[in-house]
């Protein structure tokens, strides 16, 4: 699968080198931006103060599902969106999930490690939901599928829990039965 990832941080570098390993064609762009064309899925992995200005410097969005790996924690949601990725897909008009927001990338290179495979809890529009899935399980997770877009406002929020307690234990993987 052809991946752009907008964003090579923690989140979109390190998953462009996991969706590598797994045989995918990813392109990282950075704070210039660049062309998405061609793209059969979209990672959008930048602070949520910026997702305006990189979603601006990006062309050839076209219609590829965008997954939306931002956290509210510098900037609030958009005015008059329960979401930021409800705010991304009336800025693309792509069908848009919400994922990767609410996992550490900074151990990304231990999922091998962990004794059962990992979950990553995540929303779609449904013309989102199996390309997203696919690229969590191809990242080493297992895909938790939390409902429409509707619901990317609790994946947001669930980012909460995981810092409430990363702060006591650091850095964790989960796992949802």
């Amino acid at each position: 699968m052809r991946i752009v990832t907008i964003g090579r941080g923690n989140i979109g570098g390190g998953l462009g080198k996991l969706w590598r390993a797994a045989g995918h064609d990813v392109t990282e762009l950075g704070r210039e931006g660049g062309d998405a064309s061609g793209a059969e899925a979209v990672l959008l992995a930048v602070p949520s103060a910026a997702v305006d200005d990189a979603l601006t410097k990006v062309q050839g969005l076209g219609q590829a599902p965008i997954i939306d790996a931002t956290n509210v924690v510098a900037a609030p949601r958009p005015e008059g969106f329960d979401s930021i990725a409800a705010y991304v897909r009336s800025r693309t008009g792509a069908p848009v999930a919400k994922a990767f927001n609410a996992n550490f990338a900074r151990i990304y290179d231990r999922i091998p490690e962990a004794r059962e495979k990992p979950s990553m809890v995540f929303a779609a529009d449904d013309d989102a939901r199996d390309v997203t899935a696919a690229l969590i399980t191809d990242a080493g997770y297992e895909p938790i599928y939390a409902g429409d877009l509707a619901n990317a406002r609790a994946v947001e929020d669930f980012l909460g829990v995981i810092f409430a307690i990363a702060g006591q234990r650091g850095p964790f993987f989960y796992r949802i039965y």
